[in-house]
């Protein structure tokens, strides 16, 4: 009993210093750079590439070309240049970017709040949910941001999980990780026609889009 209670707690520590990306599993490190080969790099590359930093083949190797983009990243975003990824390049390129399991995340949100709105409209929503992350006003990651309490209908009537993302949702997530706000910075959106909260009216509106109002 005494071995097999060790072996549990081994494997309970073990497991909290892996984290899961996607299909991708790997310790978690404190810096990425030259020459590193693991799943931290993969999970780099992932989001460099889904912002347009990085053009080659997602592959977990910390190259010539992973070390370019990190540096071009870091220049556009006010970091210290130096194509290695510590604590600060990674917690601004958690703010503005996602890995894959994020972008799937995401999609299936557009999808299950904005399918069959204007295009536009499922980028809005995209976007609100950018702004969230990038915020201080709500938590620091996608999952988390997702599934703060009450925060999205979809989560609370089951329909995030009824309806897989289409194609759409994917590229309206594509776009609004990317930068594309139809909303001008907003944080909430609501649908006017069936809104039963007497508080979101108390919002500043931005614009409208399709059935949703989109607010400060």
């Amino acid at each position: 009993m005494k071995k097999l209670y060790f072996f549990i707690l081994a494997m309970t520590v073990f497991g909290a210093m892996m984290v899961t990306t996607g299909n991708h599993t790997y310790a978690a490190s404190s810096t990425i750079q030259m020459g590193n080969n693991n799943g931290d790099v993969w999970d780099l590359q992932y989001r460099l590439k889904v912002l347009g930093y990085y053009d080659s083949t997602v592959d977990g190797v910390y190259g010539w070309q992973t070390w370019q983009a990190v540096r071009n990243f870091q220049s556009d975003y006010g970091i210290k240049i130096d194509g290695t990824v510590g604590a600060q390049t990674m917690n601004v390129l958690k703010k503005v970017s996602v890995n894959q399991n994020e972008l799937d995340m995401l999609a299936r949100m557009i999808h299950a709040e904005a399918r069959g709105e204007l295009y536009t409209g499922q980028v809005a929503v995209g976007a609100v949910i950018m702004n969230r992350l990038k915020s201080p006003l709500f938590p620091n990651t996608m999952q988390d941001v997702l599934f703060q309490r009450f925060a999205f209908s979809a989560i609370d009537d089951g329909q995030y999980w009824n309806n897989a993302p289409n194609a759409t949702a994917y590229r309206a997530a594509m776009d609004a990780v990317r930068g594309w706000d139809p909303t001008n910075g907003a944080l909430y959106y609501f649908n006017p026609k069936t809104a039963t909260s007497s508080w979101i009216w108390t919002r500043p509106q931005l614009v409208s889009i399709g059935n949703h109002t989109f607010m400060k």
